[in-house]
């Protein structure tokens, strides 16, 4: 009798998937775990059975691993961006290791593996963690929930759903202060979100570069359309839409490093971020 969805098990997770989920056997049927780690065992329930392999969703941690952490981010488990960060360094560092060396041996036909492959240089890191706020670029998507409320932050896992989030810890901490500026001056000038279901709307990512050796920021501003229209209230008290450039960019140049303010155009209904159009509002074009 073979697997069915909605069935649940209690499962040992034995090894990791290529996008680091889990990996335990149901009747010699391998079932892939998302959010858990070798040597957990877990409670699970079956989300989907393909022919020789199923997706389950975890219930709960029965046992631990000695590999398991608690994330430093409470949107880890949400998040599309941080698929393993509840897993401990030394652990995350040998699975990217077994990774290299089974696509040299696999696809590369490299023979004496173990003789030949350098062992992985890890990041300095602190116990059990990775440093974090390591990353120089970050792309946030900007978008409205079902609730109306303002959303900047990364994807869900799989899905266009926006998780709102004030800081992101694998990003240098300049992206606080903008995320935070950024989000009073939208709701002030009532900057309109995109909306990817209609492709209408305007503001669809703020996207950062950091210069890690020279601390030069820049901050572009991805739009569907080509101009950064708000409502402001005339001298009567009616409102009236307007550009808002000059207002965005006092906003942006006071926050310490930044040296380059740029508007991107992109009114394509596309997955691609940046569009062809750039356009230099204040500072440098580039870092």
């Amino acid at each position: 009798m073979g697997l069915e969805k909605n069935q649940e098990f209690i499962l040992t997770i034995e090894d990791m998937g290529n996008e680091g989920e889990g990996i335990g056997h149901v009747d010699g049927m391998a079932v892939f775990v998302k959010d858990t780690v070798p040597e957990d065992i877990a409670r699970m329930k079956i989300l989907k059975v393909k022919k020789n392999y199923a997706y389950g969703k975890l219930l709960e941690i029965i046992r631990p691993s000695q590999h398991r952490v608690e994330p430093i981010c409470p949107h880890a488990q949400r998040c599309g961006g941080c698929t393993i960060m509840h897993i401990n360094y030394k652990k995350q560092l040998a699975w990217k290791q077994e990774k290299v060396k089974n696509c040299l041996q696999r696809i590369g036909k490299v023979t004496d593996i173990e003789a030949k492959m350098e062992p992985i240089l890890g990041m300095e890191s602190s116990g059990d963690f990775p440093a974090i706020r390591y990353r120089n670029k970050a792309q946030f998507p900007v978008r409205r929930d079902k609730e109306g409320r303002l959303a900047i932050g990364f994807y869900a896992g799989r899905t266009h759903a926006v998780i709102d989030t004030d800081v992101c810890y694998l990003q240098d901490e300049s992206n606080d202060a903008i995320l935070r500026k950024f989000r009073r001056f939208m709701e002030e000038y009532e900057v309109e979100a995109y909306k990817e279901e209609t492709h209408t709307g305007l503001v669809r990512h703020i996207l950062t570069r950091v210069g890690k050796r020279t601390g030069e920021i820049m901050v572009c501003l991805i739009l569907n359309g080509k101009e950064l229209l708000g409502k402001t209230k005339s001298r009567s008290g009616k409102q009236a839409r307007r550009n808002v450039e000059n207002e965005f960019i006092e906003c942006m140049r006071k926050i310490p490093g930044i040296v380059s303010i740029i508007l991107n155009t992109n009114q394509e209904k596309t997955n691609r971020i940046l569009g062809k159009e750039c356009l230099t509002l204040w500072g440098k074009d580039y870092i």
